[in-house]
């Protein structure tokens, strides 16, 4: 078989329909809640500008590398994950293990995710009502429990994320991910520039761009050197293959290495649109910018209801965080729905509803953590933060280490180098030798000790 019939695909495969929808699609699964929760946490927490200057870094030698990779293997076979490495492995080998390895990954993030997501919908509506805008803390923590604690509102607002995202994934790849993602990414823009212009417009708001822009490189430690590198890493959906799935939809034309630029560029643009939001107002109003986890549901809500028009933003701030947490469920979604329907054959709406089922049922106990599974722990943890350390401490890294291995010493430079510039007609030779360097050298030593460090070995 010839690259060309093996790149044309199976006959009748749905993909993307334009350029802009593959960048669409790809930045929504890149951008979620790490981008409006967990990038702003974890630069209030880590000295702010010195932090996102090592997270820079980071994303271009671990992150981007392995994005191109992963997005260059699904084109390349045109098939979900799992098969793709199936095909790709010399004969005897066993690297469709990655493959599994990622199916199992999104679909246990599935699992919590889903659940963080539902706690975002459900602040919308909460914030039109007016019950959560408040300035007190031990309210807001109360009311944000009162929430998670409730086993009913627990479960009812992860089904119906889970639900929400299903019907979209059922009208397929051009009709369904591109035509939303298409959609919700100019949204995602336009709701954080509004708010960042609020927020840039609050007394003192000067500090907090100071914290965000001017770096003290004096604060940079080994251990924010680790925690960069692996936000850096989860924070770009790949290692879960997420990507591979995504790439195998990419026209056989598309310039993957500039494709892959522009996301992890939007990706930065947006985590730092959101740094902007966020700071200054909470800098204008005297809160704590290392408030953690709790930034998202507590502090955010605080700050909100000491502006004025506190609770009109603070709807927006929602449907911002709402917006991007489903483009990114799209993306895992798609992972175990594309291997059910090509490799056991099953049609999209029937695998779809398969993989919503096993969701609502595996994600269950985790959206009970809170409450009825709360003294329910495997190895000291609840479910919830077992499927999280499964996922983000094991499967992703294990999966990101491999397809370095895979992509830097298997598939080796000439096809690595022949996919990427089109089989010679894209021009950029350096930036390709630059990359399979990275790749083969450099991505794996460092996602091996983030792996490591997550792990708790040292």
């Amino acid at each position: 078989m010839t690259d060309k019939q093996q790149n044309s695909g199976r006959s009748g495969r749905d993909a993307f329909t334009s350029s802009l929808g593959m960048l669409a699609a790809t930045l929504g699964s890149a951008v979620g809640l790490g981008n409006i929760w967990k990038f702003p946490s974890m630069t209030g927490s880590n000295g702010g500008a010195s932090f996102l200057f090592v997270y820079l870094a980071c994303t271009i030698v671990v992150g981007l590398p392995i994005m191109i990779s992963e997005i260059m293997l699904g084109r390349k076979v045109k098939a979900n994950a799992i098969t793709t490495l199936r095909k790709l492995s010399p004969k005897g080998q066993p690297w469709g293990i990655v493959g599994i390895s990622g199916v199992v990954a999104a679909f246990l993030i599935l699992c919590f995710y889903t659940e963080v997501a539902g706690w975002v919908f459900a602040y919308i509506f909460k914030g039109l009502s007016g019950s959560v805008l408040t300035t007190d803390p031990k309210i807001a923590s109360a009311a944000f429990v009162s929430l998670i604690s409730n086993p009913v509102q627990a479960i009812a607002w992860q089904w119906f994320v889970i639900i929400f995202v299903s019907v979209i994934i059922t009208f397929g790849i051009s009709k369904g991910i591109e035509k939303v993602t298409m959609r919700l990414m100019p949204i995602l823009f336009l709701l954080l520039l509004v708010i960042c212009a609020r927020s840039l417009t609050l007394p003192g708001a000067e500090k907090g761009l100071e914290f965000l822009f001017a770096p003290d490189f004096s604060k940079i430690t080994g251990s924010v050197i680790l925690m960069a590198m692996g936000l850096a890493f989860f924070k770009l959906s790949i290692g879960m293959g997420t990507m591979m799935t995504y790439g195998s939809y990419f026209k056989d034309s598309q310039n993957i290495p500039l494709t892959a630029g522009r996301v992890v560029l939007a990706d930065l643009v947006i985590s730092l649109l959101a740094g902007i939001a966020i700071f200054p107002a909470v800098f204008a109003y005297g809160f704590d910018v290392s408030a953690g986890p709790s930034l998202l549901f507590i502090t955010i809500p605080a700050v909100f209801a000491s502006m004025p028009m506190g609770q009109f933003f603070a709807v927006l701030f929602f449907i911002l965080a709402a917006v991007a947490s489903t483009g990114a469920m799209l993306s895992l979604f798609e992972v175990p729905v594309a291997y059910l329907c090509e490799a056991r054959q099953m049609s999209r709406k029937a695998a779809t509803m398969t993989t919503a089922l096993l969701v609502m049922i595996l994600g269950a106990p985790a959206a009970l953590s809170s409450s009825l599974t709360q003294d329910v722990k495997i190895f000291g943890m609840t479910c919830f933060d077992l499927f999280d350390f499964l996922s983000s401490n094991l499967c992703m890294p294990a999966g990101g280490l491999l397809i370095c291995i895979f992509t830097g010493w298997i598939f080796g430079k000439d096809k690595f180098k022949a996919e990427l510039t089109n089989h010679g007609i894209i021009k950029n030779e350096m930036i390709i030798n630059s990359l399979f360097f990275l790749i083969r050298y450099v991505s794996p030593l460092l996602v091996a000790i983030v792996m490591l460090n997550m792990l708790k070995v040292f």
